[in-house]
């Protein structure tokens, strides 16, 4: 069974608070956007697993940590997820990004694919898909599914602000996918908007308003 971690962090809360200001600009809000990405990135990290390697220090041998087992892959739902893809890469440099783009269809209003591109072993690796809002769920359920239908088992799932409507449809379409959130906000109001969210994160992160 997947877990829920709400994050707690004061540094976490305090740039989830900037971000939320209606006044933050287009350059401030996609650098705090990266740096909260970072901060819940070393969080979602934490059970990784070691192994333990020899070296030689300057002084003598020694045994050290290292990561073990599968390689890491980030996966951000375009297009606003790729606001997080930085502030990760930092983190972990060697993983590789895959990319997941969906639409809307207006009249089923169900998520369509118009977009995936994933690295040749992405089954074999860690995943992190990545989006900085859980709102009605649709679209991160959709891009889980669609990276277990490429047979990955190992996938989390991060996001900044999350609506209970979003959580809790991706924990009853996958209870197996951990899932890390900055902030579990109030609800989704009647445009599907999270409340008091910040808006929309890509029009936010891209000046597009």
């Amino acid at each position: 069974m997947g877990k829920v971690v709400i994050m707690d962090h004061p540094l976490i809360q305090h740039k989830i608070g900037y971000i939320r200001r209606i006044d933050t600009g287009t350059m401030s809000f996609r650098q705090t956007i990266s740096e909260i990405a970072m901060l819940i990135c070393y969080e979602a990290t934490r059970d990784l697993q070691l192994k333990d390697v020899e070296i030689e220090t300057p002084i003598c041998k020694t045994t050290v940590k290292e990561l073990k087992g599968r390689k890491l892959c980030v996966v951000p739902i375009l297009r606003a997820g790729l606001g997080m893809v930085d502030g990760m890469l930092a983190l972990i440099p060697a993983a590789k990004v895959g990319h997941i783009g969906l639409y809307r269809d207006p009249e089923t209003l169900k998520p369509v694919e118009y977009y995936c591109k994933m690295p040749a072993d992405v089954a074999d690796r860690e995943i992190f898909v990545v989006d900085p809002m859980l709102a009605t769920g649709g679209s991160s359920v959709a891009a889980i599914q669609m990276l277990k239908d490429r047979g990955c088992k190992h996938i989390h799932f991060m996001c900044i602000i999350a609506a209970p409507e979003g959580l809790k449809a991706m924990q009853e379409a996958h209870p197996d996918v951990d899932i890390y959130v900055g902030s579990l906000d109030e609800k989704l109001n009647e445009h599907g908007y999270i409340v008091p969210g910040l808006g929309d994160a890509g029009d936010r992160i891209f000046g597009t308003k």
